[in-house]
């Protein structure tokens, strides 16, 4: 079942790079008490997650820190060194916080996720979405029908709801 709003997110571990090496990060960690914009996508360095996602909101998390966001995070399939990686090319490190899901636990749970095998991209990676979650509940919840795009589930859209 698709997670919708109104719906809390589940009880996840994700896991981040730190300075003190590779950490977890449970659901609770991430969204208690806080508004934070989630954004799922099929793979770091993938051409439209790297490209035309990712970027908008690297671009405008002043603006939505003024709006009252307290983090941004990104979650994919991928292992969390990858995504320490990611975020250093992307530019995105102290403005993004990069939440690694390498067995797609998350992204099943909720519902978004798609098996890219046929596509050469492994089993199990996430559909392409962005949401705003308050204290653990989603509030908006934008879903890109066409993994090669990032329209609906752009910066600039979801903004629209703050």
């Amino acid at each position: 079942m698709t997670i919708k709003v109104g719906d809390k997110i589940p009880d996840a571990t994700f896991r981040v790079v730190t300075a003190d090496g590779p950490q977890p990060r449970t659901s609770a960690d991430i969204f208690k008490g806080k508004k934070v914009v989630l954004i799922g996508m099929p793979g770091a360095f993938t051409p439209t997650c790297h490209r035309n996602h990712l970027p908008g909101f690297v671009e405008k998390a002043g603006e939505f820190h003024k709006k009252g966001v307290d983090t941004i995070a990104v979650t994919t399939t991928n292992d969390h060194f990858v995504m320490s990686a990611w975020s250093k090319v992307a530019g995105a490190d102290g403005k993004v916080e990069f939440l690694a899901d390498g067995n797609g636990e998350f992204a099943k749970s909720i519902g978004l996720n798609f098996d890219g095998s046929e596509r050469g991209m492994g089993g199990v990676r996430s559909k392409r979405y962005s949401m705003l979650v308050e204290d653990g509940v989603v509030k908006a919840l934008n879903i890109e029908e066409n993994a090669g795009k990032a329209e609906i589930t752009s910066a600039d859209n979801l903004m629209k709801v703050l």
